[in-house]
């Protein structure tokens, strides 16, 4: 009776897990470094933005973001406060279409919370590029693996 209590807590846990809990060789996961941030604007014009942050993809399946504009009188946007951002919460990751969606459950910008973010992905040795999956948000990001 012990073991099969344990089986059947074990296969709930399982089950709860977010997509690629147990993946341990998704590309993604780990710890990255931000390298650069570029925004493009309406007019195609490129900026490199200087950003400081990291990005953690655990294997635990989630996903947790810090990002600052040293300019701390940045004005906000859409994912920041104060230059700031930071959110966290369950993601899911396609390595065969090279994307990961979070739900944020926690976050800086409380409009956020409960948002699922869908972003592409692009690994290159011990680099990771991520862009949205609507371009005319007009952002690229690259990390390094740590």
């Amino acid at each position: 009776m012990k073991n099969f209590k344990f089986a059947l807590m074990a296969l709930a846990v399982a089950v709860s897990s977010p997509a690629f809990a147990d993946d341990a060789k998704s590309s993604i996961t780990g710890t990255w470094r931000m390298t650069s941030l570029q925004v493009t604007d309406a007019g195609g014009k490129q900026t490199e933005i200087a950003y400081s942050g990291q990005v953690i993809f655990s294997q635990g399946g989630t996903l947790s973001v810090q990002a600052m504009n040293p300019d701390a009188a940045a004005a906000p946007t859409p994912y920041t406060a104060n230059g700031y951002e930071a959110y966290y919460g369950p993601v899911e990751v396609d390595e065969t279409k090279r994307t990961f969606a979070i739900t944020v459950e926690s976050s800086l910008v409380r409009n956020l919370i409960g948002q699922r973010m869908e972003r592409k992905f692009e690994v290159n040795a011990d680099q990771l590029t991520i862009t949205p999956v609507d371009p005319k948000e007009g952002w690229r990001v690259t990390y390094e693996r740590l």
